[in-house]
């Protein structure tokens, strides 16, 4: 065999393989989660329900998450925009699903019997992704969280959010 011939026989081995390789999977540039929300007061009171739309970054792969959410509470004479940004840390559970562990500063706007109040809280919430399809373009979402109040009272509640993801590519 020539040097000539080796060396197109390498090439087209190298070529073939190429070929048939995998592409890179990219991560979408952000994902967009669309549901509802419930949330119980741990001292007391009704259940309340809102709809609930966050944007979730990913700014070091593995390690971070970014999600910044809104969720608006109307109830009889009260209306409550709780409005969060949460750092989460993602572990990969398959293919097809994902757990992240959050906590981050919460803003809690309220408006009762005409008066307005503007409050810090803290959230902690773990978030279960599931993604039906091996490309992470559409799936759901179930994220229980825990909120801690600074305002007045040290206000305590337990939710769930549930819904749709969205990525954005």
């Amino acid at each position: 065999m020539t040097t000539t011939q080796f060396a197109m026989i390498t090439c087209l081995a190298l070529s073939f393989g190429n070929a048939f390789a995998q592409s890179v999977e990219k991560d979408p540039a952000a994902i967009v989660e669309l549901g509802a929300a419930t949330g119980w007061n741990v001292k007391g009171g009704e259940a309340t329900f809102a709809p609930d739309i966050a944007v979730e970054v990913t700014p070091i792969e593995n390690w971070l998450e970014l999600e910044l959410g809104t969720t608006p509470f109307f109830a009889l004479n009260k209306t409550e925009w709780d409005t969060d940004l949460l750092f989460k840390k993602p572990w990969t559970i398959s293919r097809k699903s994902e757990f992240m562990l959050g906590v981050g500063p919460e803003w809690v706007h309220t408006r009762q019997n005409h008066t307005t109040t503007d409050s810090l809280a803290l959230e902690a919430a773990g978030d279960f992704m599931f993604w039906p399809a091996r490309k992470h373009k559409f799936g759901w979402y179930l994220e229980p969280a825990y909120d801690y109040g600074f305002g007045s009272g040290h206000e305590q509640s337990i939710g769930m959010s549930a819904g749709l993801l969205i990525a954005i590519p």
